[in-house]
């Protein structure tokens, strides 16, 4: 593939933008400058520098992002900045999305990807992908809550009522809770219905693929493998 092309795929620019920035000697493929735009290389395991910086190609883009409070999952926000301002250039231009949404003040692991299939498998309903959720609540956990969240809750526009598929008290007014379905507000609502009130809400984890604890808020990473296998493996209840 040549070398515009590739870097064009990987969110570098347009054709022209892309055959400039190799034509004016900025990036290096083997440690060495290349500024033929047209030089042939294999996509698979391809790497390069450009302006020093290192760029492996992928075919497609798996972003983890450790989302801060005070952001909206929206490409046009109406309060509140967007998630995406916190993604790099070559990356908005290839056309990540999240894979689907935290409210503006949840915290926690977001994924974004440029690949359908990939963002119809965690959204959809059907997978029942467990995704995992740390609570603070309003006021102390009991037991009552926790067996009500446990066996279902009524929520008001639900025909019938909602249960975590997982959930155990970590503290006074600490919860870990399992979900499998990713309705509006479910967390808050849930515990409104339970009795208690959310005061601050983070991801923890989707499937076995754990929020990175070095990873700070508004930092993202890339999956790897095996973040991608964990991902696909639901933790036991």
């Amino acid at each position: 593939m040549q070398l515009e092309r590739l870097l064009r795929s990987q969110g570098y620019g347009s054709r022209p933008e892309c055959r400039a920035l190799v034509a004016s000697g900025r990036v290096k493929v083997g440690g060495v400058v290349c500024d033929d735009p047209y030089a042939e290389f294999s996509a698979e395991r391809f790497s390069c520098e450009i302006d020093s910086q290192s760029v492996v190609y992928r075919k497609f883009a798996y972003v983890l992002l450790n989302k801060p409070a005070g952001f909206e999952c929206s490409q046009k926000p109406r309060h509140h900045p967007s998630v995406y301002s916190l993604l790099p250039t070559p990356l908005l231009r290839r056309g990540v999305q999240a894979v689907g949404r935290l409210d503006e003040d949840t915290t926690g692991l977001l994924l974004f990807s440029d690949d359908g299939q990939f963002i119809h498998r965690y959204t959809s309903p059907k997978k029942k992908i467990v995704k995992i959720y740390e609570v603070t609540t309003k006021h102390s956990v009991d037991e009552t809550q926790l067996s009500a969240l446990l066996s279902g809750v009524q929520l008001h526009d639900e025909p019938s009522p909602i249960a975590a598929a997982a959930c155990e008290i970590l503290g006074d007014r600490l919860l870990r809770m399992s979900l499998t379905e990713g309705k509006y507000h479910l967390v808050k609502r849930m515990l409104a219905a339970a009795g208690n009130r959310v005061d601050a809400l983070t991801r923890v984890a989707i499937g076995t693929l754990v929020l990175p604890a070095d990873l700070a808020p508004g930092a993202w990473c890339w999956l790897n493998d095996g973040d991608l296998q964990a991902l696909a493996q639901n933790p036991a209840q």
